[in-house]
């Protein structure tokens, strides 16, 4: 579904290489600064690299990005909502960027999903952060991309909300919905995500599922018995 290849940008990626598959949820984790957001954007299409291919679906992103654009759905880390209008407003005003095409049963389907429906007419900037958070989430599916990249997109939020988030992202891969996720939520990571990508200094340092990072790290370490320990002990290493 989305293959990276040796992709560099002039700030932020040294070198990035992964696959993600179709439905599959991948964690990508890693200190601040370590490049993480910078290669989202680049899979959103709002950064070009200075070298590497990346494909989705298939498809060239760097040569045909008109083409990848209506497969990605991207939410950014920062709140992307006009706080003095309503949920149903955002909405709208979305929907028009987006050139979504939803019809109103489909559309009510998202509320429902997210837990808005009683909310469509509610100022933005009266909604708790975990409002915000699935608002943001929403806007970002209005045009059913198949393929949906998430910039920490549990942060600061309280934990029912946080656990609402996940739990629908996982529902939404299991129907075939790939997801590229980043976070410092060792849960998430542990919970919610198939594999994951490590990332240190603009570069991807390993690339698994949890027991593969727990097999690396035994062989490095003896005292390693979680795969949380695992993972820890491989970021030390890295960083």
């Amino acid at each position: 579904m989305i293959d990276v290849h040796d992709v560099k940008c002039t700030i932020g990626v040294k070198k990035a290489n992964l696959t993600v598959g179709t439905g599959e949820v991948f964690g990508l984790l890693g200190p601040n600064g370590a490049g993480k957001s910078t290669l989202l954007s680049v899979l959103a299409t709002l950064h070009k690299p200075t070298q590497g291919r990346v494909t989705v679906q298939g498809v060239d992103l760097i040569k045909q990005p008109k083409l990848v654009r209506p497969m990605i759905g991207y939410v950014p880390q920062d709140i992307a909502l006009w706080e003095h209008l309503t949920v149903k407003e955002n909405v709208r005003l979305w929907m028009g960027l987006a050139k979504s095409k939803r019809d109103k049963t489909s559309l009510l389907g998202l509320y429902e999903e997210l837990g808005l429906s009683g909310l469509l007419h509610k100022k933005v900037r009266h909604l708790s952060g975990g409002m915000k958070r699935k608002l943001n989430l929403l806007v970002a599916l209005l045009h059913d991309p198949s393929v949906l990249l998430l910039d920490e997109p549990t942060v600061g939020i309280d934990l029912p909300a946080k656990h609402d988030i996940n739990e629908w992202i996982t529902k939404r891969a299991k129907e075939g919905m790939t997801v590229l996720y980043t976070t410092h939520d060792m849960h998430e990571i542990l919970t919610v995500c198939t594999r994951f990508a490590m990332m240190s200094h603009g570069e991807i340092t390993f690339t698994g599922t949890h027991e593969e990072a727990f097999n690396l790290a035994n062989s490095q370490s003896a005292k390693i018995e979680t795969y949380e320990e695992a993972i820890f002990h491989l970021m030390r290493q890295s960083s």
